[in-house]
Order: structure tokens, then C-alpha cells, then sequence
């Protein structure tokens, strides 16, 4: 299972993230894996990802990953849920301090889904959704807006599951309800 969940800043997006990573652990079992893409460059941002931490509680397993997502989940055992918080900060990362292509930044996400699916890793990826703003009028902000939409397009079309959290609300907007092998998956939009 694939599931994305994305949300303004603050809206809640990570709790309900978290919730659904142990809900996924506890159906299949496995272990707890927390994808972090955070950088703890100055002290605030140390102070957040502390904060992040002890609100998670115990029971993760913390790989630090600013831009090798598929190398990270390489590590991962077959069959764990993993919690990848979040492609905002990847997307910039892989941009402006990885010295990443767009189209290889899509290929790297698009191997990650890939992997997930091929070693049954229950995978829910955070982002937030930073195009509810008035449109950027500087190019390099909006190619970092144009790039971080086809991520988010490109993961909203291969995830089984696509969450937005609004204040504290989820709002589904896809399921799909995976069947065993040889049925039709059937999907649902709410």
C-alpha cells in the first residue's frame, strides 16, 4: 500500500501520517521506519525535528535521508511500513543542495514507489501543499513549485491512498482497495 498525504503547514498533515504508518504496522506487523528528510542546519530547525521525535514516541526506526531516498529504502526489510516526512524538503534538497535534474528527481521518486511495491514495504509519504498561495512571481520559486506539483501528481496517481488534511481534518480523495491476486482492485473517491 501507497498512501499520500499532504496539507498545508501546521494543518495536521504528519499526526494523521503517523497514525495511519502504525495503523498499517499493526494489520501486516514489521517494523516502524520513519524516512526523515530534515536537516538540522540551524536551531530551530534541530528544535522541530526534537519535537518531531518525542511526539512520534517510541517504536521507530529514524533514517536520516536529505536526497538518497532509494538508497535508504534499500535498507528497509520487506514487508515494514515506512514514513517518508516529507517530499517538501527532499524536493528542495534535490534541487538546490543535491544538484538534481527535475526529470532524475521524478525517476528517483518514481523507483521508490516501485521498490515499495516490488518488496510489499506499506509506504505513506508527507508533503505539504504550498500552491494554495498566490502564484510566486520569481522564476526559481516557481520552478520549484512546478517540480514539487508533478511530484505530488505523479505520487497522487500511483499511491492506493491520497489524504489531504485540512486543520486537523482528513479528507480522502482516492482509495483503492487492493484485491488478492487475479480480482479487480476497485477504487473509490470520497
Amino acid at each position: 500500500m501507497i498512501a499520500f498525504v499532504s496539507g498545508g503547514a501546521r494543518s495536521g498533515k504528519s499526526r494523521h501520517a503517523e497514525g495511519l504508518a502504525r495503523q498499517w504496522q499493526a494489520a501486516g506487523g514489521g517494523e516502524l521506519v520513519y524516512l526523515a528528510t530534515a536537516r538540522a542546519a540551524d536551531a530551530e530547525m534541530a528544535a522541530r525535528i526534537a519535537r518531531h521525535r518525542q511526539e512520534r514516541g517510541a517504536g521507530w526506526h529514524t533514517l536520516e535521508v536529505p536526497l538518497a531516498l532509494d538508497s535508504a529504502l534499500a535498507e528497509v526489510g520487506v514487508g515494514n511500513t515506512v514514513l517518508l516526512d516529507c517530499l517538501t524538503l527532499w524536493a528542495s534538497q534535490w534541487l538546490y543542495a543535491g544538484g538534481g535534474r527535475e526529470a532524475e528527481g521524478e525517476a528517483l521518486l518514481a523507483r521508490v514507489i516501485e521498490v515499495a511495491r516490488a518488496r510489499d514495504i506499506a509506504l505513506v509519504v508527507v508533503s505539504n501543499d504550498l500552491n494554495e498561495d498566490i502564484p510566486p512571481t520569481d522564476a526559481e520559486t516557481w520552478r520549484y513549485l512546478a517540480f514539487l506539483q508533478r511530484l505530488h501528481r505523479q505520487l497522487a496517481r500511483e499511491a492506493d491512498r491520497v489524504i489531504e488534511v485540512v486543520a486537523g481534518m482528513a479528507l480522502e480523495w482516492k482509495a483503492i482497495d487492493r484485491q488478492p491476486s487475479g480480482e479487480r482492485d476497485v477504487e473509490t473517491r470520497r
